[in-house]
């Protein structure tokens, strides 16, 4: 019995001595293609090289893209990566992963805030008030309650002419919330008007620093980036299960 154990315990050790040694070699690949690759490409910023899930292929991420060489790097591929048995674009769900943030660092208060239910599913997004896709994302989420919406108005007044001006207007507004639904859901525009600490520049320089480049583009209270319109079904999955609200009595 004690050398059972003992032959497990070496089975163990051996193991883990392989796994390690597996991610040094890793690690050393990866550390050495992207020098490689950087002296090729002196005026491309490379964020990071990380093994990808094709065996002896890495994952080269620069910025909003990622591309796909082999480990001597004489060969890159630029495309998108997917999974046949999913259809899943793994180039852009990688992105997203590699582009996680802190939650509790978003300047929340220069967000318009939305609570449905008990709002116990929180996410951020930045949105164009004049984006098409935002506007069905907004449509998916009236079927998904017990969420809280932190809008960060984000106009990208080079694609949407005229966009900065709604932006301004539903900030402004006396009832943010309300204004941004009916904006979103009818295109009925509050009154224009200017108000202090409009903070449309400062999203636009946080936006930039979290390298969102398009709208709508999502954060999960974990973290998580999520681009692009989803459905209220994906919505959901990616939400998670929602919690009760706490009864009056908890609350006390």
């Amino acid at each position: 019995m004690h050398c059972a154990r003992n032959i497990t315990v070496m089975m163990m050790v051996s193991g883990l001595t392989l796994f390690s040694a597996r991610l040094l070699a890793d690690e050393d690949a990866s550390t050495s293609l992207r020098t490689t690759l950087q002296q090729r490409f002196p005026d491309v910023k490379i964020d990071d090289v990380v093994p990808a899930p094709i065996p002896g292929i890495y994952e080269v991420f620069t910025g909003e893209q990622v591309a796909y060489a082999d480990r001597s790097g004489d060969y890159l591929i630029v495309g998108k990566l997917m999974d046949t048995r999913t259809r899943h674009d793994l180039s852009a769900e990688h992105l997203d992963a590699h582009h996680s943030i802190d939650f509790q660092k978003l300047p929340l208060e220069r967000a318009i805030k939305i609570v449905k239910g008990s709002g116990s599913r929180r996410f951020a997004v930045f949105e164009d008030p004049d984006c098409p896709y935002c506007r069905q994302l907004e449509q998916a989420l009236r079927s998904v309650d017990d969420v809280t919406e932190y809008v960060f108005l984000y106009p990208l007044e080079s694609v949407h002419p005229g966009a900065t001006a709604h932006a301004q207007a539903i900030w402004c507004a006396r009832d943010r919330a309300a204004a941004w639904t009916a904006w979103m859901a009818e295109h009925k525009a509050p009154p224009a008007g200017s108000c202090a600490a409009e903070p449309l520049a400062e999203n636009a320089a946080l936006g930039q620093s979290l390298k969102v480049d398009s709208t709508p583009t999502l954060f999960l209270a974990s973290g998580r980036r999520v681009g692009g319109a989803r459905s209220a079904d994906e919505l959901q999955a990616l939400l998670g299960p929602a919690q009760a609200a706490p009864s009056p009595q908890a609350a006390r």
